[in-house]
C-alpha cells in the first residue's frame, strides 16, 4: 500500500502544478470577463453617452479604426521605456557594485540616490525643462529616475546578503575583489535583483507616460500620453479608454516578460523559479 502511495504521489503533484498554472491563467481571465460585462451592463442599462462612459465595444472598435494613430504612438512609448529600462538597469547595478566595495562610498552615495528617488518628477521636470534641450531627452531621464532606485536597491540587497561564511571562505583562500564578485556576490544578488527588474519595468512605463504628461507634446510621434491629452480635451473618450487600455496591455505585457525572463535565469537553483514551492 505504501509503494503504491509513493507511486502515486510524483503524479498528483504534476496534477497540483498543471491545475495551479491554469487556475493562474484562468481565474485572472474570468475577472476580466467579469468586469468588462458588468462595464458594459451599466453603460447599456444607464444609456450613458459615450462621452461619459463608452462601451466596451465602442473602445475595441475605436482601437482598430484609429490604429494608425495609437500604434505609432505605443511605440513611442515604449521605445522611451525600453531605452529607460535598459539604462536603469546599467547605472543601477554598476553603481551597486561600487556602493558594495566601500562603506565610505556607500554612506556617500546612497542617501544622494534616496533624495532623487522620493522627490516627485513633476517637482524635478522644470529644472530639467531648463537645461535639456532635447524632446526625447527629458523624457528618458524622466523615466530612467523612476526606474533606477528600485535596480539600484535591490541589486545592493542581494549583494550585501551573500553567506557571511563563503565570504570568509574566499578571503581564506585570497580570492582577489573579482573573484568574489563574480563567483560569489553576482549569483547571490540575481534574485534581488530580477525582483527588482520586474518593479522596474512597470516604473519605467509609468515614468514614460508621466513625463510626456508634464511635457505637454504634441503631433503625430508623440506619445500615448498625448493621445490621452488630446482626446480629453476633445472630448473623444472612447479615444481616450483605447489609449488607457494599450498602457494597460503595455504594462501587463511587461510584466509577464520580465517574470519569464526571471524564471529562465534563475531556472531550479533558487526557490523563487521553482514550481510548487508553496
Amino acid at each position: 500500500m505504501s509503494e503504491t502511495a509513493s507511486i502515486d504521489a510524483p503524479n498528483r503533484q504534476r496534477t497540483r502544478k498543471r491545475l495551479d498554472r491554469a487556475l493562474r491563467i484562468v481565474l485572472p481571465l474570468i475577472v476580466l470577463a467579469g468586469v468588462i460585462y458588468g462595464w458594459h451592463y451599466v453603460v447599456k442599462a444607464n444609456a450613458i453617452p459615450p462621452y461619459i462612459l463608452p462601451s466596451p465595444e465602442l473602445v475595441l472598435t475605436t482601437l482598430i479604426d484609429e490604429r494608425a494613430l495609437l500604434l505609432p504612438s505605443l511605440a513611442t512609448t515604449l521605445t522611451v521605456t525600453v531605452m529607460a529600462l535598459v539604462l536603469a538597469v546599467i547605472g543601477g547595478v554598476l553603481l551597486a557594485i561600487v556602493l558594495t566595495q566601500s562603506r565610505i562610498i556607500e554612506y556617500s552615495i546612497f542617501p544622494i540616490a534616496v533624495v532623487v528617488q522620493v522627490t516627485p518628477i513633476v517637482a524635478v521636470f522644470p529644472l530639467i525643462n531648463i537645461y535639456i534641450d532635447d524632446h526625447l531627452t527629458k523624457i528618458l531621464l524622466c523615466a530612467w529616475i523612476i526606474a533606477f532606485f528600485p535596480i539600484l536597491s535591490n541589486t545592493t540587497l542581494g549583494l550585501m546578503s551573500a553567506d557571511r561564511n563563503l565570504k570568509d571562505l574566499y578571503r581564506l583562500y585570497h580570492a582577489s575583489r573579482w573573484q568574489t564578485l563574480r563567483h560569489l556576490l553576482l549569483p547571490a544578488a540575481l534574485p534581488y535583483f530580477m525582483g527588482g527588474l520586474r518593479i522596474s519595468g512597470g516604473l519605467a512605463l509609468v515614468g514614460a507616460v508621466v513625463a510626456e504628461f508634464v511635457a505637454g507634446t504634441s503631433g503625430f510621434g508623440s506619445g500615448l500620453a498625448t493621445r490621452i491629452i488630446e482626446a480629453g480635451y476633445q472630448l473623444k473618450i472612447p479615444r481616450l479608454f483605447a489609449a488607457l487600455a494599450l498602457i494597460s496591455a503595455s504594462g501587463v505585457a511587461i510584466y509577464v516578460v520580465l517574470s519569464i525572463v526571471s524564471n529562465l535565469v534563475l531556472g531550479r537553483w533558487h526557490e523563487s523559479a521553482m514550481e510548487g514551492r508553496r
